[in-house]
């Protein structure tokens, strides 16, 4: 057999070889010189702590309240506010393990790194999959929800989009569907703003999270004039099942949190912003979800989102509480802006992890290839905006939620497990900041995010089976042949065989 047979096709000698490369691992030290080499070219590092900050909030802000409010609401009832504390709670216990692990492991590659140095290829190889279905896919989903939001902001002219051009194939709720036409078009602006250069990207991403921060208590003041306490009673109609079903939906709401640990390289001090920005922007995002969620129930019954279901229910609350077309169209509007802004910041951390999985050979080296004009991998940028675009246009919402938060969650476990390694094996390693009270906060945050996983459909589960699935078949038949880590390993054990 030859090497190149071996890596095709693993046979009863080849197992043992196959064994010790799912366990390499890559060091801290030669992830922090991969920043450093010039032969694919330099991120610029130009962001503090309150770039940072609007990276994480503008990934994450907004997108469950604009987007799936209207789908949760009827699978939790009055208690949704509840499912968003309580997704929020284990996106919080995996926040702090974030913190940690991006203070001690300054690179582009947020989990997949983190597992990378700490669990082995195979875990990272895992890691990085799912990353690329948790951005990837998060992206898509918001997107999707732009449509109902620019379809609002048209009918205050008397206009609108024809069927055809508001949703993908096959959607129930619009029938004649062909093409996800304002999701399409708003994934391939964010594309060109992002290849453009990453600070130019922040800056359009700041003004935008303090609109989407104005409209957004901007609904609570509007809401709470209307508010009806009755609107609570039952607060869990569905029972506690319900509650529990719809966190695991919009968990998909908080992951951009870990947008912000994709920054490392572009960090002027990663060790230091880079855990205060993941802990700032999940005080704030929480913050803004149960308030917004509080006033919308107390404002309308539970059962008019059954009736109202996806079509941009915060925008029909203002409408019908003041009369009034500019606040409508106010509204709206920056609802689509804030909708753009998602898209923009998750897909800097969709580019910037496939730029670290390519520097170790994980995936094509096209994906690592940073421009010197722009300082943005935009070969990257532009294979997966496209690729989005396409998604995002083609396919519903609820299927490419779910997916995401899978997806998420498998990669959080993963962050939090890591910490407890690196606690027992190095602890000598350096933190600027440590998760509080030992173990007992990344343990939690595990059994958190598994919990929240069982509680996902059946059919979610069997598309994540596919893609790990893919992933296990592209990992033996490239990564591993690739891999710059296992380069010199793979050169001795054909030394031995021939001897």
């Amino acid at each position: 057999m030859t090497a190149r047979d071996s890596t095709t096709s693993p046979t009863a000698t080849d197992r043992p070889r196959l064994a010790s490369q799912l366990v390499r691992r890559k060091s801290i030290s030669s992830m922090v010189e991969d920043t450093q080499a010039a032969s694919t070219g330099r991120l610029r590092r130009t962001f503090g702590v309150f770039q940072l900050t609007m990276i994480s909030v503008g990934a994450t802000l907004g997108t469950g309240i604009l987007v799936i409010l209207g789908e949760a609401v009827p699978i939790a009832g009055p208690g949704i506010w509840i499912a968003f504390i309580l997704a929020g709670i284990t996106a919080l216990l995996s926040a702090v393990s974030y913190a940690e692990m991006a203070g001690m492991v300054p690179v582009s590659g947020s989990s997949y790194s983190y597992s990378y140095a700490t669990l082995g290829e195979g875990v990272a190889w895992v890691c990085g999959w799912c990353l690329v279905l948790e951005y990837a896919v998060s992206v898509a989903a918001v997107a999707v929800g732009a449509a109902d939001y620019v379809n609002e902001t048209l009918r205050i002219f008397g206009l609108s989009l024809p069927p055809s051009l508001t949703a993908g194939p096959g959607v129930a709720d619009s029938p004649g569907g062909a093409v996800n036409l304002s999701a399409l078009i708003v994934v391939l602006l964010a594309t060109v703003l992002l290849m453009r250069g990453a600070k130019e990207s922040a800056i359009v991403n700041t003004i935008i999270v303090f609109v989407k921060l104005g409209i957004l208590v901007f609904f609570a003041i509007v809401a709470f004039t209307a508010f009806q306490a009755g609107n609570f009673a039952p607060m869990l109609p569905m029972g506690a099942a319900g509650v529990t079903a719809a966190a695991s939906s919009v968990f998909f709401s908080y992951i951009g949190f870990d947008a912000a640990s994709t920054a490392g390289e572009e960090a002027k001090n990663p060790k230091r912003d880079m855990p205060r920005a993941i802990i700032l922007s999940m005080v704030i995002v929480t913050t803004m979800y149960v308030l917004v969620a509080v006033a919308a129930i107390g404002a309308r019954e539970w059962e008019w989102f059954r009736l109202k279901t996806t079509v941009a229910p915060l925008v029909q609350i203002v409408h019908q509480l003041t009369q009034s077309n500019l606040a409508v169209f106010i509204f709206a509007v920056a609802a689509v802006l804030a909708i753009f802004s998602v898209v923009i910041t998750v897909l800097y951390g969709q580019s910037r992890i496939l730029l670290s999985m390519s520097r170790d050979g994980m995936v094509p080296r096209v994906f690592g290839i940073v421009s010197p004009r722009t300082g943005t991998p935009l070969v990257g940028t532009l294979v997966t905006g496209v690729l989005v675009a396409i998604t995002a246009a083609l396919i519903p919402l609820g299927e490419l939620a779910n997916a995401t938060s899978i997806g998420t969650l498998f990669a959080f476990c993963l962050v939090n497990i890591a910490v407890i390694y690196l606690r027992v094996k190095r602890p000598d390693l350096p933190r600027s900041f440590k998760v509080p009270f030992g173990p007992i906060i990344p343990v939690l945050g595990s059994l958190a995010c598994a919990f929240l996983m069982i509680n996902l459909g059946g059919t979610t589960w069997l598309v994540f089976g596919l893609w790990m699935l893919v992933g296990f078949v592209v990992y033996l038949t490239y990564s591993r042949r690739h891999s710059r880590v296992g380069a010199l390993s793979d050169s001795d054990y054909r030394a031995s065989i021939n001897a």
